[in-house]
């Protein structure tokens, strides 16, 4: 692809992927990804695709079918060395309906000369909460 943009790092390249779906812009998410058949992507509750064609093909209907997607990612850790960054997010999920969800995601970037690009996205459904996990609450006075 002809004048494919460059991303001097894994943060600027995750920046412009999560960018182009609030903005619904498919090609500019296309670009992100690496120009690879070896990419995979997992959505949540969905199979592992493979290669360009499937990836572009199910951004494509979740771009059509999910318009208005707002994101925050919060709980971000990165790790990597060099060529390769792993990023893993939560990421808090408004429709434009209002309605909500939050996801936990792994994105994979690979340098490729001299630009970042995504090789792997793989989200699911953060877990519910059990009750057991839940901080106890409060003893004592509080003011």
């Amino acid at each position: 692809m002809a004048n494919k943009p460059r991303f001097a790092t894994a943060d600027e390249a995750e920046a412009v992927f999560y960018g182009s779906i609030e903005a619904g812009d498919l090609e500019m998410l296309m670009q992100v990804w690496a120009d690879d058949d070896g990419i995979l992507c997992i959505h949540p509750g969905g199979e592992r695709l493979a290669g360009r064609s499937a990836i572009r093909e199910s951004w494509r209907s979740i771009l059509a079918n999910g318009r208005g997607m707002r994101f925050v990612l919060t709980d971000e850790q990165a790790t990597g060395e060099e060529g390769l960054a792993v990023h893993a997010v939560k990421e808090s999920i408004t429709l434009a309906n209002d309605s909500q969800g939050v996801m936990l995601a792994t994105n994979v970037y690979r340098r490729v000369g001299d630009s970042w690009r995504l090789i792997m996205h793989h989200a699911s459904p953060e877990p519910a909460r059990r009750e057991a996990d839940a901080p106890p609450p409060a003893r004592g006075t509080l003011h």
